[in-house]
């Protein structure tokens, strides 16, 4: 059932913001940055290619590939909880930050003319066979229709090999004006978050029989009424760590040992007591491990180069895990 609120379905919503947000960033993201072409050192050519043709052509794309699988994306939105196995479901926020993180930064530039040229060559082949009514796999495509898809594609691939030598530039710029100086802010998001969800975790655990996982039960309505208090609880938390973090006071240290300590105990006797009192129960390790991993990186290591080895690396695995089960839930969609 999609969730709604205040009969507004959230899957909706989303998809509909990012209909709206993708072509700004597009456009942002080649009016920003300093990309030269490989062709020619004409700036009026510079211009029209990279900052209106370029951005022009894969908003474009973007937003016939989001309209045209507009319910799929908003199906599988709604049936991600259902797919998900390796991310605990107290844990799922923390894990979709650091996805997005990495979704935007680093995959959605490398993506984009790809799924352009898919687009273009899509939308010809829709133009072109609308008439002939149900489709299948014993339908020969014809000659117009081959043709309709190359010529279509030739904007879009010109725009990829126009920007392809300068996707370099672009991952150097990404790294180095957006993800350096936001990374320690992002861990100071995800530590606070993290710290806010295990003492939720914990009392979760206490109040179902050590079991911190009970949404995969049926819950009464009293439990879904403590469910509430808890995520209100853990809001109040976030916010009061990220000022500690924030303002550099020392006791948050102590706030982060014990929020590890916490989801350490929690996962053990969430995996012990879940696989005893129900036989199918997903006990998430994995998911627990490398969320631990991530925190255990600041609390146990401090500044060292091992911990920042293992930060940026647990939170590109947590990010990649999180990121391909949602396209695997994309693709398994009717």
């Amino acid at each position: 059932m999609p969730k709604e609120i205040k009969g507004i379905i959230l899957s909706r919503l989303v998809v509909l913001i990012s209909i709206i947000l993708v072509p700004i960033v597009i456009f942002l993201m080649y009016n920003l940055t300093d990309f030269n072409l490989w062709y020619s050192n004409d700036p009026i050519i510079k211009i029209v290619v990279i900052k209106i043709l370029c951005p022009l052509v894969f908003s474009i794309s973007w937003l016939f590939f989001l309209i045209l699988f507009i319910n799929r994306f908003a199906s599988t939105i709604d049936n991600f909880d259902k797919t998900i196995s390796v991310v605990p479901s107290r844990l799922k926020f923390f894990y979709g930050l650091n996805a997005i993180y990495i979704l935007i930064i680093f995959i959605f530039p490398i993506i984009t003319p790809i799924i352009s040229v898919l687009s273009f060559a899509s939308f010809a082949w829709r133009l072109t066979t609308f008439k002939r009514g149900d489709w299948d796999d014993e339908t020969k495509v014809s000659f117009i229709t081959k043709l309709a898809m190359a010529l279509s594609s030739i904007i879009p691939i010109f725009c990829a090999l126009s920007v392809l030598p300068e996707f370099i530039t672009l991952a150097i710029f990404l790294w180095d004006v957006i993800w350096l100086p936001l990374l320690p802010f992002l861990f100071i998001i995800s530590y606070s978050l993290f710290t806010s969800l295990a003492i939720g975790t914990l009392i979760i655990l206490i109040n179902n029989s050590g079991i911190s996982e009970y949404e995969q039960m049926y819950a009464e309505p009293s439990n879904k009424q403590i469910l509430w208090n808890v995520k209100i609880l853990e809001i109040f938390l976030f916010g009061f760590f990220f000022f500690l973090d924030i303002a550099e006071f020392a006791v948050i240290n102590l706030f982060y040992i014990a929020g590890f300590i916490i989801m350490i105990f929690t996962s053990i006797v969430n995996f012990l007591r879940g696989k005893a009192k129900i036989k199918n129960f997903k006990s998430h390790f994995f998911g627990y491990f490398i969320a631990v991993v991530f925190i255990g990186s600041n609390v146990l290591f401090s500044t060292s180069l091992i911990s920042e080895i293992l930060r940026i690396w647990s939170l590109i695995i947590s990010a990649t895990l999180y990121i391909l089960v949602f396209i695997y839930t994309f693709l398994r969609m009717e």
